[in-house]
């Protein structure tokens, strides 16, 4: 999260990443002020991170997901425009794997704590309703920060007990690991307008992954003192709360 929010607080450049969690974790959009007692309680068994998110929307579970981050100076047209623009080299990726996605219809609700009990134009839906990807945005500046957690196996027994409820009735990914992220940063290169198109003849016949750049450690210097903001604990006072420190996101 802190180094998502640093990379839109620098000079206007695009970015992309698509990144893993270590460990069970739950994500809270920037808004999001309901935290459920029970969350702590799995806090403080070291069962689960709580972490709170620079850009809005609910609580989401990561740990059995892929999460991209995407920055994107000056998008053009309106907030729901650039949702679909953003998302589109997730529906030709899962398209292509013989999952078909489409934007979801519901309206947002500040009811429901978790971020895939309901679908808007924010997210990816299959045919049967089941929620693959949850997005959320933080715009600075007419810059975008998008954020994405794309669902690939989310364990029951933790989900119900997060959120009191089931997971997405999602079909197994035909991709996996590797090759699954290979795949998805190929369509995003295609889609993307910032990033390195792939040249064709790539291994099996595949566009070749464009490159990635690692962060250098004076970028990583500049980001270590931000982490505190996205750290959520009990203890937590007013002047340090990410709810006042964090710009405001939608």
């Amino acid at each position: 999260m802190a180094i998502d929010a640093w990379l839109l607080d620098g000079p206007p450049a695009p970015a992309f990443r698509l990144y893993r969690w270590s460990r069970p974790t739950l994500s809270l959009g920037r808004h999001q002020r309901r935290l459920e007692p029970h969350w702590w309680d799995l806090q403080r068994q070291g069962r689960l991170d709580l972490v709170r998110r620079p850009s809005g929307g609910r609580a989401v579970l990561h740990g059995a997901d892929l999460t991209y981050a995407l920055v994107w100076p000056r998008p053009q047209g309106t907030r729901s425009e650039v949702y679909g623009l953003a998302l589109t080299w997730l529906v030709e990726a899962f398209a292509a794997m013989g999952l078909p996605l489409h934007g979801g219809r519901q309206a947002a609700s500040l009811q429901r704590s978790s971020c895939f009990a309901t679908s808007t134009v924010a997210d990816l839906v299959h045919a049967n309703g089941a929620k693959r990807v949850g997005s959320a945005q933080l715009w600075r500046g007419g810059h975008l920060l998008q954020h994405g957690s794309i669902q690939l196996a989310p364990c029951p027994p933790l989900w119900r007990e997060v959120f009191s409820g089931d997971p997405p009735d999602l079909d197994p990914l035909p991709l996996a690991g590797i090759a699954l992220e290979e795949h998805l940063l190929r369509s995003a290169a295609r889609w993307l307008p910032w990033l390195p198109v792939p040249e064709p003849g790539g291994a099996g016949g595949s566009s070749p992954v464009p490159p990635l750049a690692p962060l250098a450690p004076q970028e990583l210097a500049a980001i270590a003192p931000r982490l505190g903001h996205y750290r959520l604990t009990e203890s937590v006072s007013g002047e340090t709360s990410p709810e006042l420190t964090i710009p405001r996101a939608t």
